[in-house]
């Protein structure tokens, strides 16, 4: 199979419920851990939909088919916010949230951004009841969202968690598909987790395809509980436009290896 086709995905999914996984949305790992019932393996299935949301529908059938739930995560702009979409994910019973980027649609003006914030987190819960938020990495970007937290609380507004500030990375492994492979964090700007990849990497916990991961998932070495983020864009068995992506995602790691070392 394809790396980074609709039907390695399906095989690895498949693969994790075979081994005993549970595929949980965001919203349903934050709520098992402060009810304290979560003592299976579980893997926390995000997605981040920056662009073709199309895709994500394709990927949120997928996991429907095999009884998983995960979180999807729309941005405001018109390559990611599409309401008919965004509907249709969440009758397949998925969780919706908020991919915010306001620091950078505000130019770090911080109290402008908050009140675009609410104004947009109002607007996704026309379609969803928005229980958790998570930021764009936007990595030609100067502003990190998250800044604005350091000003406002996101829980004022009935959000429980936003995946980089809430959630135990002591106990939970962060895979991504960013920079379009599983290692992409070495050419992330913001979508890595510093304080344990160290740790990680010296474990072997580092594959870069996906065959590669799903041996490892296969031979047991991957930890009981694991946050997976994917962007669907890159998910299509369509070979033209997964050559595209391809083509595109490795411009784009070029760019992000030159912001990266030059921070």
């Amino acid at each position: 199979m394809r790396d980074f086709s609709l039907d390695i995905y399906r095989a690895l999914l498949e693969t994790l419920l075979a081994k005993g996984y549970r595929l949980i949305s965001y919203a349903e790992y934050l709520k098992g851990q402060r009810d304290n019932v979560q003592g299976t393996k579980y893997v926390i299935l995000r997605h981040d939909v920056d662009l073709k949301p199309q895709n994500s529908l394709r990927t949120a059938q997928i996991e429907h088919s095999l009884g998983a739930k995960a979180t999807y995560y729309f941005r405001v702009g018109k390559e990611s916010n599409e309401p008919q979409v965004i509907k249709a994910i969440a009758q397949l019973g998925h969780e919706i949230g908020y991919h915010y980027e306001d620091m950078s649609l505000c130019n770090g003006d911080v109290d402008k951004a908050y009140d675009h914030f609410t104004t947009w987190l109002a607007y996704f819960r026309q379609y969803y009841a928005v229980e958790t938020i998570c930021m764009h990495g936007a990595p030609t970007s100067k502003w990190d969202g998250k800044d604005l937290w350091k000003k406002y609380d996101y829980k004022k507004l009935d959000i429980i968690g936003e995946p980089y500030l809430d959630t135990d990375f002591s106990d939970v492994f962060y895979l991504t598909d960013t920079g379009r492979c599983w290692d992409g964090y070495k050419v992330s700007v913001r979508d890595k987790i510093p304080r344990y990849q160290d740790e990680w990497t010296t474990k072997g916990l580092v594959w870069h395809t996906t065959p590669q991961l799903l041996k490892a998932i296969e031979e047991g070495k991957l930890p009981d509980h694991v946050m997976m983020t994917t962007h669907p864009q890159r998910w299509t068995n369509q070979t033209g436009e997964w050559w595209k992506e391809r083509m595109m995602q490795n411009a784009k790691n070029i760019i992000k290896r030159i912001i990266v070392k030059n921070k």
